[in-house]
């Protein structure tokens, strides 16, 4: 795979992830308001609700790792644990690859 194709890609992944995770606090904001107004979301969305757990669990986890391994690199956690959130894997490959830069 070339290099274009390669960064293209990684663009793209980057733009849907960050609006699906953003979309995801969203859903998940609105479950917690429902919640604390005693009513309840549509039952066909729970399935939904669980990915997007899911999916926000890993999110962090990965935030995480980025944070650890940017703060043993004497980088600045906080920037590299929000956009490796937001971006996921990818993230994580980049900052790993800045190692070997």
């Amino acid at each position: 795979m070339n290099s274009d194709l390669k960064k293209t890609l990684a663009t793209i992944v980057k733009v849907i992830s960050t609006i699906l995770i953003t979309a995801a606090i969203g859903l998940e904001v609105r479950n917690i308001y429902a919640v604390l107004n005693h009513n309840q979301i549509p039952s066909s969305l729970n399935p939904i609700v669980w990915l997007e757990r899911f999916v926000l669990t890993a999110h962090l986890i990965e935030a995480a790792i980025a944070a650890f391994y940017a703060s043993t690199k004497n980088k600045i956690p906080i920037k590299y644990a929000t956009y490796t959130f937001f971006v996921g894997t990818v993230g994580l490959l980049e900052l790993f690859a800045k190692k070997e830069e």
